[in-house]
């Protein structure tokens, strides 16, 4: 374990140094942006974290009237690419997208972690919330949270829940349900939410909080039965799929989330700029139906919101984690 974390800050602080060695010198605020602005994807291409932060990219470059690119740097769960967000010359030419794992759950799930991300980042805007959809595979025959509920609490242990790994939003959304719930069931990790999907499909796990527009072509084939929602209102692509807190368990919420984020010391006009830019891209119907098409709910608001928010996740995921004794394997 020891071994796994010294290599995570190793590769960090690589980042973090070809970062600080590649900044260009920092221009005066007032001719920003006078050359391309990078966006830094901690993830690799093709995914949540990614595909979003590329339509939003092409509408930022519009606003700016500069090239804005979007580059990938992938690995230890986020915590690589976040740290060459920190570590970058903070000139408003580095950005990031600031996720979930490495912002609001890392930080209390592993150890040696190279940034402080209340200290080394400065939060620009909320993108998109993504609540989660619980499901129970074909076989399970319930149609409602509180059958469910009813079901775990008469074969304790037996009931499965999958997820795409630790500490991922499938896997501590399953812990939270656990721990509302009173209940006990088993976690089934998998290396990938698709393959805990499939899984789901062919009935060899019980239930599963997946992602909302990975759950969708399921849930509309038939092929899983949906019995919540994870987000504070009922999704438009799922009118019909109560949310947790209608379904008995009141306060339940859980969101995979992104947003944009800046090293510390970026220059407030700079971050009033960005927020006020992607404020009115956030409002573009089009962007407003490519985020709820996908069962995501679109963000907005001030980087303090966006601050207070990441606090407040932080706080939630440290107590789940500390109640579950979760760990890294």
């Amino acid at each position: 374990m020891r071994k796994t974390f010294q290599r995570i800050a190793g590769l960090a602080l690589l980042a973090g140094l070809t970062a600080a060695a590649s900044a260009a010198p920092a221009s005066d605020t007032g001719d920003w942006p006078s050359r391309p602005v990078t966006i830094v994807v901690p993830y690799a291409p093709g995914g949540f974290a990614d595909t979003r932060v590329r339509v939003i990219a092409r509408k930022l470059e519009q606003k700016l009237g500069q090239p804005v690119v979007v580059e990938n740097k992938a690995g230890a769960g986020g915590v690589v690419g976040t740290t060459f967000i920190a570590r970058a010359k903070p000139d408003g030419y580095t950005l990031g997208t600031g996720n979930l794992a490495p912002l609001s759950v890392n930080p209390s799930l592993m150890q040696g972690i190279p940034y402080d991300a209340a200290k080394d980042l400065a939060p620009v805007i909320l993108i998109e919330n993504s609540p989660l959809v619980l499901s129970v595979g074909p076989n399970v025959k319930v149609d409602n949270v509180q059958e469910l509920i009813a079901l775990a609490k008469k074969e304790p242990g037996k009931l499965t829940f999958g997820s795409s790994g630790v500490g991922g939003a499938h896997h501590l959304s399953g812990e939270m349900f656990r721990e509302a719930a009173h209940i006990d069931i088993t976690h089934v990790p998998y290396k990938g939410g698709s393959l805990a999907a499939t899984d789901l499909m062919g009935g060899h796990i019980t239930m599963m909080f997946e992602m909302g527009y990975s759950a969708l072509p399921a849930i509309q084939g038939k092929k899983i039965h949906p019995l919540a929602v994870t987000s504070a209102k009922r999704l438009d692509v799922l009118p019909n799929v109560p949310t947790m807190a209608e379904a008995g368990l009141p306060g339940f919420e859980s969101y995979n989330w992104q947003g944009i984020i800046a090293p510390a010391g970026t220059p407030e006009p700079i971050i009033a700029r960005l927020n006020r830019d992607l404020n009115d891209i956030l409002r573009d119907p089009e962007i407003v139906k490519a985020i709820n098409d996908t069962g995501s709910q679109a963000g907005g608001g001030t980087p303090e919101d966006f601050g207070a928010f990441i606090r407040s996740e932080t706080a939630k995921w440290a107590k789940v984690i500390k109640e579950g004794n979760i760990t890294m394997q």
